[in-house]
């Protein structure tokens, strides 16, 4: 009965929603730009509607790659992966400092046609 009304119930809920969409940052010790990245954004990044829909997920980029479907091979550090179900959406390679990072992390939202008024 339970699981009958679990999978009715699922049938509900919106698509995006189970999609459960998260930011992937490939890093490596010694990286400059990771460290940077770490410094200004890290602990505001949680905080934000960015962060709030798609939460963090770290991985080193010497060790298991992650199950995602890469659109190619991850080569710098960091490389920033906007993830949803299980697929690549959108990327940036780099940190290009804090006022460009925002905003080219709006327009890969954006292009993923993932809603930000959702977080509040």
């Amino acid at each position: 009965m339970l699981k009958t009304l679990a999978v009715s119930l699922a049938g509900l809920v919106p698509l995006a929603a189970m999609a459960d969409p998260y930011l992937l940052m490939a890093e490596e010790d010694g990286c400059f730009w990771c460290a940077k990245w770490n410094e200004e954004i890290a602990h505001i990044y949680p905080k934000t509607a960015e962060g709030r829909i798609a939460p963090l997920q770290r991985y080193d980029l010497h060790s298991e790659t992650p199950d995602v479907a890469f659109e190619k091979r991850v080569h710098f550090t960091p490389t920033f992966i906007l993830v949803e179900d299980g697929k690549e959406v959108g990327r940036i390679e780099g940190y290009p400092g804090a006022d460009f990072f925002w905003g080219l992390l709006g327009m890969m939202f954006e292009r993923a046609d993932i809603d930000l008024d959702q977080a509040s």
